[in-house]
């Protein structure tokens, strides 16, 4: 493959240092930067795509996780029977650390357990003083990410209570409807998108108020994440981490079985872990000028977002990212690999 001119004069600076590096200096290779923080955001007592993601991230030593978030589902949620979302979220959390032999190794918070009833009566949440913490930190060179898979009450309660976070992360979202010059709608389509419907009002302070640059995996470009059933009975096979991911879908699908048919749950041979790119876009960038290379987008100007979810133009938007395809290969066959590898650790 040619290298462009400019990569090989990092290249070849690169090389220069590999070489000193086989010196006693090559320990200090050991102390470079990570490529990213990541503060990682989700409904992890719903669909079990995020812990999917979590698991993931969380094998992947180039970034660092200051803070976990497990936030709410929508009211009457479907998933489950619980008025305490939030905090179910972050018990299967550290359900899920402690079968990856981490319980003591990340900060796991509840968020919120209902969404910002309106901008006159919000209030912080037990996790907003921790995201503006790391978020204002002066101490780390690594960039921020803010790592969404469901809804954004607590990223917009954050900015609402230190709206100075604006301009020192990156919001990585799931979610939203499809833009309309770039993607139609699934068939029989709901029409509000899952993760806005979370919470409406949070998305839109993100959206519309917010100083807060955008990476937007849309409804389109997140259900491309299609993981086959064939290969969740495969990762079973790795050990305990693979073998606690396929158990949480088999909870989902008895929960389905028991759906009436008119429901319209069909057998299909795929699930979609909708929730991977969050971990392809923030761990899974280029060696070479860091960027999540594989994966296309769409530059354009932030639009406002109405309360159905619906964008409307805005010439004095900020210029955000549409992500329209998601490279699944990278970021399954990473995931695949990382869990195969830490079930084979001999301490499991």
């Amino acid at each position: 493959m040619p290298i462009a001119p400019q990569d090989r004069r990092s290249f070849m600076a690169l090389s220069a240092m590999l070489a000193l590096a086989a010196t006693p200096m090559r320990p200090a290779l050991a102390q470079q930067r990570r490529l990213a923080r990541v503060i990682t955001d989700n409904d992890y007592s719903g669909d079990p795509d995020g812990l999917f993601q979590l698991a993931q991230h969380i094998l992947s030593s180039a970034i660092e996780i200051p803070l976990i978030v497990g936030s709410h589902l929508p009211a009457g949620s479907e998933w489950v029977n619980s008025e305490t979302t939030a905090s179910d979220a972050a018990a299967k959390v550290r359900e899920m650390l402690g079968v990856m032999g981490r319980a003591e190794d990340y900060t796991v918070l509840a968020g919120s357990e209902v969404a910002i009833p309106s901008l006159d009566e919000w209030q912080p949440s037990p996790a907003t003083e921790a995201i503006i913490a790391e978020a204002m930190r002066e101490d780390a060179d690594a960039p921020l990410f803010y790592a969404a898979g469901a809804g954004l009450t607590e990223l917009a309660l954050a900015w609402l209570a230190e709206p100075r976070i604006g301009e020192r992360l990156k919001l990585v979202w799931i979610g939203g409807l499809e833009h309309a010059d770039l993607a139609y709608p699934p068939p029989n389509a709901d029409p509000l998108e899952y993760n806005y419907s979370i919470d409406p009002l949070a998305a839109q302070v993100i959206f519309n108020e917010s100083d807060i640059e955008i990476w937007q995996v849309p409804r389109n470009a997140y259900r491309q994440m299609l993981f086959s059933y064939a290969e969740l009975r495969e990762l079973a096979q790795s050990g305990p981490i693979g073998a606690y991911l396929k158990g949480e879908i088999d909870r989902i699908d008895a929960m389905i079985a028991q759906l009436p048919p008119s429901m319209g749950f069909p057998r299909t041979e795929t699930y979609i872990l909708g929730d991977s790119p969050l971990v392809t876009l923030t761990a899974l960038q280029s060696f070479f000028q860091a960027d999540p290379s594989s994966s296309l987008y769409n530059l354009r100007l932030t639009p406002l977002m109405n309360e159905g979810g619906e964008y409307q133009d805005n010439p004095d938007g900020r210029p955000m990212r549409v992500y329209t395809h998601i490279d699944t290969r990278l970021t399954f066959r990473d995931m695949v690999l990382k869990i195969r590898e830490a079930d084979a650790e001999p301490t499991r």
